[in-house]
């Protein structure tokens, strides 16, 4: 399985491992990146298998797929051996977004050595229906052990999100600029863009969400941004969560959407800002 990253060694207070979320690229988080580098951090990000440029293993590519969540470690891994092949300072420290954060709460879990971490809109839980949840498990349930698991999940298909819809009423950014600077990404490079996930991804998700719920908070310092107007993961196993972090802090949005990082440029810099500050307390 071949996948990608990129990295910006620009700045010496130490190096921030970015953890895009699902169906994004490297390219996406440029602009994050610069960001970071203004602030005195180097960075590197990756696109994680089923991805971006990475390999993709269905022959549908618009079909985000994994078998289990332990994959994306396998990529998490490569990833870091890439940083210190690189030469990129240390210490090491963590941004991770939407399914980025289910995969870096994972690895903080199993020891990657990251002196802090910044969540976006984690994915600790999958944001469906009431209904729809028994339904999703059965039916995951049941595909597993065939070839249906490659089938997309429930309510989704092919389309790519950012091209499916208009700025007005969609759930990622009230910011029209870094709304554009998405599509744009993905409407010049289809290679980018991806559909709904597969049942099999579905499944490995909820499992893994499951999983994670059951352990306790690491012993690292933490921020978790949510936006007031998330509707993209749910936001329940968020707060959960933060509320039984001791050295952990919720911080909230008012009016933001998904997309914490591609929000408007007011929010933009109170995330990076206060991203810089943790990062910077814990540097040794």
């Amino acid at each position: 399985m071949r996948i990608r990253v990129a990295w910006w060694h620009q700045g010496e207070k130490g190096t921030v491992l970015l953890l895009p979320g699902r169906t994004e690229c490297i390219e996406k988080y440029g602009r994050a990146a610069g960001d970071l580098v203004a602030r005195g951090y180097s960075v590197i990000t990756i696109d994680w298998r089923g991805q971006g440029l990475a390999d993709r293993a269905l022959p549908d590519r618009m079909a985000g797929h994994v078998g289990t969540f332990a994959e994306y470690q396998q990529d998490l891994d490569a990833m870091l051996q890439a940083a210190e092949t690189a030469g990129l300072p240390k210490p090491w420290f963590m941004m991770a977004h939407s399914m980025g954060g289910c995969i870096g709460l994972r690895a903080l879990q199993r020891g990657v050595p990251v002196k802090a971490a910044v969540f976006s809109a984690p994915m600790w839980g999958i944001s469906m229906a009431a209904w729809l949840r028994p339904v999703a498990q059965m039916v995951t349930a049941l595909a597993a052990p065939t070839r249906l698991a490659h089938r997309y999940a429930p309510t989704t298909g092919p389309d790519n999100y950012l091209l499916q819809v208009p700025f007005e009423g969609n759930v990622l950014t009230t910011d029209r600029d870094m709304w554009a600077y998405m599509r744009d990404q993905v409407r010049e490079v289809p290679a980018l863009g991806l559909g709904g996930p597969s049942l099999a991804w579905l499944r490995a998700a909820l499992k893994e969400c499951a999983a994670l719920a059951a352990l306790p908070a690491p012993d690292i310092p933490a921020i978790c941004a949510l936006g007031t107007a998330e509707k993209v993961v749910d936001v329940a196993p968020v707060h959960l969560r933060m509320a039984g972090w001791s050295n952990g802090q919720l911080d909230l949005y008012p009016g933001a959407e998904h997309e914490i990082m591609m929000e408007s440029p007011s929010v933009r810099k109170r995330f990076f800002d206060r991203a810089a500050a943790l990062y910077d307390a814990n540097r040794g």
